[in-house]
């Protein structure tokens, strides 16, 4: 079974490609290899080069490997922590419509 081709904005694809070209400076400022950052992170070299182009099917459980094998996996937590507008939205307490109940028909 074929998988959907996944479709971004192109602010997205800019920020994954971005994402993408960071992962791989990170790997040669370690001086690490395609094959030594693939193999510790349990993918092929073929995933490992999609990350650094910032391919949107990569799994984020590979990202989060590849990110691990350098030391860099805190700084995805980092990426959701300070949510500014939902804070903003919660403190506004917002009233969210409640749906119909549902109608019956009669017979």
């Amino acid at each position: 079974m074929k998988s959907k081709a996944i479709v971004l904005l192109p602010t997205a694809s800019k920020i994954l490609a971005q994402l993408g070209e960071d992962v791989k400076l990170a790997r040669l400022r370690r001086k690490l290899s395609t094959e030594q950052v693939a193999e510790r992170a349990g993918i092929s070299r073929s995933t490992l080069w999609q990350i650094e182009k910032g391919t949107p099917s990569v799994a984020m459980g590979a990202y989060l490997q590849v990110l691990f094998v350098m030391g860099l996996e805190k700084n995805l937590l980092l990426m959701a922590n300070d949510d500014v507008l939902g804070r903003k939205l919660q403190d506004a307490d917002l009233l969210v419509k409640k749906r119909a109940t549902k109608k019956t028909k009669e017979v």
